[in-house]
């Protein structure tokens, strides 16, 4: 870490990243569909860009698993599987358990603070019922949390589990949880947090993910 007031190199974005960050929001969103195919071209014209960088940004949602190449045919947006559904929600489940362990044996406090407006914006997007706010204010919570770990290869593994969990619930909105259901779930969270309740949050984020993976691929609320 630099000493105060020395002068560092400021990190400069190159044109793919900021390319893949574009894809990765569209595939998150929808506007790039499960099972859509990514032309060069088209894609190019677009975004205003050549395709020497076009084609790195794609090749980096490729090795995140986003998007998937076909031999001969070219790439298109990944479909994801009640397998795969199940295998992102066991890997978030690991990297937030983490997170969570970690924030515990780190500055609560610091974690509350963060975390006490994300819930505050998901209790507004709840009072609305718009959907898509809710998991734009549910991402953020989850994100934040991970953040808060202090970890920066977790922080980097749940912004792609994140974009999946995305996919997931664009195309099945019908099965995600009614607002008071899921503001109540993320106050919980925080409440385990504040209370310095290790245990209690350790078993509430659990439950989060396994129930979440019951809604999506039994298209129906799990058995209380």
């Amino acid at each position: 870490m630099p000493a105060h007031g020395q002068l560092t190199p400021v990190p400069r974005r190159s044109t793919a990243e900021l390319i893949a960050e574009q894809l990765r929001s569209a595939i998150m969103y929808g506007s790039l569909a499960p099972g859509d195919q990514l032309g060069e071209a088209d894609l190019a014209g677009r975004l205003g860009v050549s395709r020497g960088p076009l084609r790195e940004a794609m090749q980096r949602l490729v090795q995140e698993g986003l998007l998937r190449s076909e031999r001969h045919r070219g790439l298109f947006v990944r479909e994801l599987t009640p397998d795969d559904v199940r295998d992102i929600y066991v890997a978030r489940l690991a990297v937030e358990r983490t997170a969570c362990e970690l924030i515990m044996r780190g500055n609560r406090g610091e974690a509350v603070a963060r975390l006490t407006p994300a819930v505050q914006r998901l209790a507004e997007a709840a009072a609305t019922g718009d959907r898509r706010a809710m998991s734009d204010a549910d991402q953020e919570f989850h994100r934040t949390l991970v953040s808060c770990s202090g970890n920066g290869r977790l922080e980097r593994m749940a912004q792609t589990l994140l974009v999946e969990t995305r996919m997931c619930l664009t195309v099945m909105q019908e099965v995600y949880p009614e607002p008071a259901e899921l503001l109540e779930e993320h106050r919980r969270l925080l409440d385990a947090i504040a209370d310095g309740a290790e245990e209690r949050l350790l078993h509430l984020i659990e439950t989060h993910m396994t129930d979440t993976v019951a809604r999506i691929n039994n298209g129906a609320p799990p058995a209380p």
